[in-house]
Order: C-alpha cells, then sequence, then structure tokens
C-alpha cells in the first residue's frame, strides 16, 4: 500500500516520443493507486497531443525548451517561459517525479517549488550530478525503459503490478484523411545509425506484399517525405502514406494490421494502441529499448549481436548491425504475426 497518498503530483517527461509513450503506464498506474490526486505532465509542445485525451493526466504543461535555447533572447521566449512558470506554480505540485534522469527534468522539478522532487539514483541516471536537484532517490529495476520508469513508484511504498498504456485513450478521437493500407513500414528514426536503408526495406515490402497479397503503405511524417518516396520508388504496391500531424499518425496506426520500423517513437506509440510490431534494432538494445512486449505472440523484435552490439552511438549511417540483417528474415517474422494475429 503507499506510504503517503499525494494529493497534486507532476511527472516530468518532456521528450522524445518513444520515452514519452513508455512513460504512459507510470502515469495509469498513479491514477490506479492514488484516484483522488491531480496529475499534471510536463511535455514538449510538439508531444502535448499524446496526452490530451489521456484521461489520467489531469493537466498538461507544455513547454519548448528546444525552441527557447534557439532563441534565448527573444521576447516570445521570455513570454512562453513566463507563461509556463505561472501555470507551473498554480499547479503546485506536492510530489514531483522526474522520469528523465537529467538535468533538465531535475531543474523544471525544482523550479515547480515542490518539496519532494523524486527521481532515479544517482547511478541509473542518464546524467549522474543531476541527482543533486532531488530530494529523494530510487534505485531503478527492471531491463526495459518501461519497467524502470515503473520501478520510481516503488518510492512512494507501490509496487508496479501491471502495464497499461491506456491505448485507447491516446488521441481516441484521432481521424486520417485517407485511407490506410493494412501493412505500413515506417523507414525514418531520430538517428540516422537507427535507420534500415530505405533499398533492403523496399525488398521486405515486395517480399511481404508478394506473400500476402496485401496492400503496403510507407509512413512519412514530417521531415521525412524524401525517405518515404524512396523506399516506395524502390518497391512494386506500395504508397506513401502521409502522417502530417500526431492525430493522422495514430489514426493510421491504429487502422493498420502491422508495422515495421525501428526503435523509433511511432513504433512504439503503434503498441501502445495495440497494433501488431516488427521491430528491427541497430545500436540500441532490444532488451531496454524493443517492442516492450517481446515474445509476445503479436511483437517481434529483431536484432543483430556483434561485440560492439548496443553501442548507443549516435553515427551518420547504419552500421554492421543493421546491414547483417536481411530483408527476407524481417518479412518472414512479419508474416508469422500476420498469420498469428488471425487466431
Amino acid at each position: 500500500m503507499p506510504t503517503h497518498a499525494p494529493s497534486r503530483i507532476l511527472i516530468v517527461r518532456t521528450s522524445a516520443m518513444g520515452d514519452v509513450v513508455h512513460t504512459l503506464p507510470l502515469a495509469t498506474a498513479l491514477r490506479r493507486h492514488f484516484p483522488a490526486a491531480r496529475i499534471g505532465w510536463v511535455v514538449e509542445r510538439h508531444f502535448a497531443p499524446l496526452l490530451g485525451e489521456f484521461s489520467p493526466v489531469d493537466e498538461v504543461l507544455e513547454v519548448a525548451l528546444r525552441a527557447w535555447r534557439r532563441r534565448p533572447l527573444a521576447r516570445s521566449t521570455w513570454r512562453e517561459l513566463t507563461g509556463f512558470l505561472r501555470r507551473l506554480h498554480a499547479f503546485a505540485p506536492e510530489l514531483v517525479i522526474d522520469a528523465m534522469g537529467n538535468h533538465k527534468a531535475a531543474l523544471l522539478g525544482a523550479v515547480s517549488l515542490a518539496e519532494r522532487r523524486l527521481g532515479a539514483r544517482r547511478g541509473d541516471r542518464r546524467e549522474p550530478s543531476s541527482s543533486i536537484w532531488l530530494s529523494e532517490q530510487v534505485a531503478l529495476t527492471g531491463e526495459h525503459a518501461v519497467d524502470r520508469t515503473l520501478s520510481l513508484l516503488r518510492g512512494l511504498g507501490v509496487e508496479p503490478d501491471q502495464v497499461d498504456f491506456g491505448g485507447p485513450e491516446i488521441l481516441a478521437s484521432a481521424r486520417a484523411h485517407e485511407p490506410t493500407p493494412p501493412l505500413l513500414i515506417h523507414p525514418g528514426a531520430g538517428w540516422r545509425n537507427k535507420e534500415y536503408p530505405p533499398e533492403r526495406w523496399s525488398q521486405v515490402a515486395n517480399l511481404l506484399t508478394a506473400a500476402t497479397g496485401l496492400e503496403l503503405g510507407v509512413l512519412s511524417g514530417p521531415g521525412e517525405e524524401g525517405l518515404a518516396r524512396e523506399v516506395s520508388e524502390l518497391s512494386t504496391a506500395t504508397k506513401v502514406v502521409s502522417a502530417p500531424s500526431l492525430a493522422s499518425l495514430v489514426a493510421h496506426l491504429r487502422r493498420a494490421r502491422l508495422l515495421l520500423a525501428g526503435d523509433t517513437g511511432p513504433l512504439h506509440l503503434a503498441e501502445a494502441v495495440g497494433t501488431p510490431v516488427v521491430c528491427v534494432l541497430g545500436p540500441t538494445d532490444p532488451a531496454r529499448n524493443g517492442a516492450y512486449a517481446a515474445g509476445g505472440p503479436l511483437v517481434d523484435n529483431i536484432a543483430h549481436v556483434l561485440p560492439c552490439s548496443f553501442c548507443y552511438q549516435r553515427l551518420d549511417e547504419a552500421k554492421a548491425c543493421l546491414l547483417a540483417i536481411e530483408p527476407a528474415k524481417i518479412a518472414d517474422r512479419a508474416e508469422a504475426i500476420l498469420e498469428r494475429s488471425k487466431d
């Protein structure tokens, strides 16, 4: 049982998309164990729509830290920053949960003026020295990012007991303005060395459409138009599926029968809303950053292990860890998931 029931809880997880998705089960668990609490979440403006219809969160406090850093002296920056601080102090959290483990999140917690600021202990943090801003530290447990984030609950006397992404409430009203093919590939990623090469994705597409007879689309978010077009032009029976907003992305993901992608936000979002996935990993460890329900009937992680595997380095192009994965292996895994999904 919880040792104390805080009345106002603030989660700090500003970005990126996949990390925000991985933190959703923390919010659902807090709502389950502290039903009377008011729960807020500090998040980057770009990802705020993910929380807009998400009932475990009562208040979304948007920041634009990246934009503010680019224009630190601009009048608009100071106006927006002042507005954020006003909303933060009006929320008046009793407890802040730093779900990031760096100075950015810890400082946001400190400026909230909350007396209780809980986060991972020094040795478990991305930026160990940021622990100085915390009032309470928790030893993280588990391998996957979801489990490690949920283990913060132990600092509140709560044992993590279930993982619930709250998928039906993630942009529940989202609609797409074009049809969604049953099969989707998302070739983009935040790091270039997470991107399976376009010519390889096109081979996967050709093998999969030939084997299943199903239409396949290549998802294109903002800035990914050229990459999606390249995959599509190298393939047969494929088309580019535009997802210019988070709402359109979620709508397409919900309607698809299967998504194939790397360790990237749209893949983790697809899994959260209940779409089967195949995750193709390179520099990141599937045990920590792959599709969460690895080993489940409708989820598969594919990685090729080398002595240098899971380096977590951001490089300019795909390396041997990705290039050693054959398109046929990805297509075969996808076919197997499609078969199991019929049961």
